[in-house]
């Protein structure tokens, strides 16, 4: 199997089965399952590529602690934070890492991009500034919409807007981007 493919399925098939599971039960059986498939996907996908990918282990952490507190408590609000916890963890990491003179979307994007120094710390702020909005967004949507165009928005909203996201980041990176001998 293509191995972008592979990462796509371990990556966002949680949310699909999370999305699946809501539609056919309630939000605490959605979250017991989205808990099952975080921790399934981080240990398949070491399996596969024998290394821990630090956003889905990331995420699996924070879907089991914040599931965990869920069903527990029998309290949907934690379910429901996860989200902004983990943009709010990204933004957080992304500019400390700036502060230590350390960009980290240069450690996950290095191999693929080429890219001025200035022009990583440029990108890094963009994603950081990205992901506090999208803490914002799903805090506004949690606590004056309906729970279900909150899980519609978890699952199709912020992969939408991410990737348009991503998308806006194209002319930047084609800009900025140092050639290669020989290209």
């Amino acid at each position: 199997m293509n191995p972008q493919l592979r990462r796509s399925l371990l990556d966002f098939g949680p949310l699909l089965l999370f999305f699946i599971a809501y539609r056919v039960f309630d939000l605490f059986v959605a979250t017991g399952t989205i808990m099952v498939a975080a921790v399934a996907a981080v240990i398949l996908g070491y399996v596969l590529d024998r290394k821990l990918h630090p956003l889905p282990l990331v995420t699996a952490i924070m879907v089991v602690v914040l599931g965990g507190l869920t069903l527990y408590l029998n309290n949907k609000m934690f379910i429901k934070i996860k989200p902004t916890m983990i943009y709010t963890f990204f933004a957080t990491v992304l500019v400390g890492g700036l502060w230590f003179k350390r960009p980290f979307l240069k450690d996950i994007l290095g191999a693929a991009l080429e890219l001025e120094d200035r022009n990583w710390r440029s990108l890094t702020f963009r994603f950081a500034g990205f992901f506090a909005g999208m803490a914002i967004l799903n805090e506004l949507i949690w606590r004056h919409f309906s729970e279900k165009a909150w899980v519609n928005f978890h699952v199709f909203g912020a992969v939408a807007l991410t990737l348009l996201f991503c998308a806006s980041q194209l002319p930047f990176l084609m800009k900025h981007q140092i050639e290669k001998e020989g290209e």
